[in-house]
């Protein structure tokens, strides 16, 4: 066998089994909580309200779990079992030159992987997020945004794959540097776009009306010294789930913040005041550009060992696959994951930290004490778990569990 198969397959089991044995943590944790609300969030959050959150929980794990051996089976039929080998020998009946064959074998690969993860989406939307009263996209709905997803996956995808390809093909031993750089274009494009042009594809974005709250918010961007070039707006995110959220994006004058409306219904202007101020940390933390900047990091890195690798024949043998640039990207991408799923906890810890500053800046310019009870109401109506295992947390949360955090932000109230 040769070596990279072993520590492939060592690798992808290491992953899924550590997946499957995190999950099982998460359940026991969550079920042992159940019949009882922390003393940090009594006369907050009530019994049958934790004990929805806890038997939601266990639902979405279990799910995961499902869907891990899934991942697991799917990748290894693809690469060692001959699926994208076939996919190629499909394609290459077409007599299609480069890079066009290539575009046309990455194009296939995507559909079928869709295709195959199409089962787990419906049944998340409309089994799991429907039985407990989340799910409110109806099925043309949800049909509806596959299809803008795909045409949007050809028209940004096809044209990056294409220039991709025909690097590998003529760019010579540093293709990946070029390819780079390509990437980094459309990273940072896509980026700016996507507030102003993408997301209003799938959701309607509306600026804040209520005169009252205008001020409020007026008053607050003043304090943070934050320029609204993109603006404050409010999405319609009850059009598919009951979920309620904000969120930072953009850069440039096409930074915008976002509410959903689901949250501006159940939270005081005060809180909602306090919920900006921690987005607007974000901001002023240089957040969004540090994680930009690891992106950009981290995917160089990886074309420069794709580069490296795509030159090694042993590279396609180890994987069953043909020695073309389509299949050594793929692979690549397929692979990737498996090898690097042990570093998630220091992701999601730099995450947290993240988080934590963010709320230190509300605290700041806003009372930290409204922030705790806008969070107590996001966890108490997201239905998210108060009692996770520390071991699932520390590899999954890119925020504090809700303890911590409240914790945090209670000894940055005043007293």
């Amino acid at each position: 066998m040769n070596w990279l198969t072993g520590l492939f397959v060592a690798a992808l089991s290491a992953e899924a089994a550590a997946r499957l044995y995190l999950a099982s943590r998460q359940v026991a944790a969550v079920r042992a909580h159940r019949d009882r609300v922390p003393a940090e969030f009594e006369g907050h959050i009530s019994l049958v309200d934790q004990q929805k959150a806890a038997d939601y929980t266990v639902a979405r794990v279990r799910f995961g779990r499902i869907a891990a051996v899934a991942e697991f089976c799917i990748k290894l039929a693809l690469t060692l079992g001959g699926g994208l080998a076939a996919v190629d020998a499909w394609v290459a009946h077409l007599g299609l030159g480069e890079p066009w064959q290539g575009c046309l074998v990455l194009l296939a690969a995507f559909v079928l992987i869709q295709a195959l993860g199409l089962p787990f989406a419906l049944w998340r939307t409309f089994g799991i997020e429907a039985r407990f009263g989340f799910n409110r996209i109806s099925a043309r709905l949800f049909v509806t945004d596959l299809a803008k997803q795909a045409v949007l996956g050809l028209l940004l995808g096809a044209p990056l794959a294409w220039m991709t390809l025909s690097l590998m093909d003529r760019a010579g031993r540093w293709w990946w540097a070029w390819a780079w750089l390509v990437w980094l274009a459309a990273m940072l494009g896509l980026t700016w776009a996507a507030p102003r042009f993408i997301a209003p594809l799938f959701n309607r974005f509306a600026a804040i009306t209520d005169a009252a709250l205008e001020r409020r918010v007026g008053a607050l961007l003043q304090r943070c010294g934050f320029a609204a070039e993109g603006g404050i707006f409010v999405m319609d995110g009850s059009r598919r789930s009951a979920h309620g959220n904000a969120y930072f994006t953009g850069i440039g004058r096409h930074k915008r913040i976002v509410f959903f409306d689901t949250l501006l219904s159940r939270i005081e202007p005060e809180e909602l005041e306090a919920v900006l101020a921690h987005e607007l940390g974000h901001f002023r933390l240089h957040h969004v550009r540090q994680r930009l900047i690891l992106s950009m990091v981290g995917s160089l890195g990886g074309l420069a060992l794709l580069g490296m690798l795509a030159e090694k024949p042993f590279f396609y043998a180890a994987f069953g696959v043909p020695q073309t640039n389509a299949m050594a990207l793929l692979v690549f991408v397929l692979a990737v994951p498996a090898f690097t799923f042990f570093a998630k906890p220091f992701e999601s810890w730099w995450f947290r930290r993240h988080e934590l500053a963010a709320d230190r800046f509300a605290a700041q310019v806003t009372d930290a004490r409204k922030l705790v009870t806008a969070l107590v109401k996001l966890y108490r109506d997201n239905a998210t778990t108060l009692t996770p295992d520390r071991l699932h947390s520390a590899f999954y949360d890119s925020h504090p569990c809700a303890v911590d955090r409240i914790a945090h932000l209670r000894r940055l109230s005043p007293a």
